[in-house]
């Protein structure tokens, strides 16, 4: 766990900043490209947590006796 997990957001965060936008402005095409690029981070998450979780556990065989 890190320390800083436990501090609170910043205000400038930019995914609080996304929560709040208003979406009246958008268009229906304009908000499925909002998807499908919100989509795109969300798989890019999911792959940097999947590497993460199998190099730890590379790391735990490797020190492992």
């Amino acid at each position: 766990m890190d320390a800083d997990e436990n501090l609170p957001r910043r205000k400038d965060d930019l995914v609080a900043q996304l929560g709040r936008q208003d979406l009246d402005p958008y268009s229906v095409e304009e908000l499925e490209e909002r998807i499908a690029l919100l989509q795109a981070e969300i798989d890019r998450c999911r792959s940097k947590i999947s590497f993460s979780i199998n190099h730890r556990a590379s790391a735990d065989a490797l020190f492992k006796k």
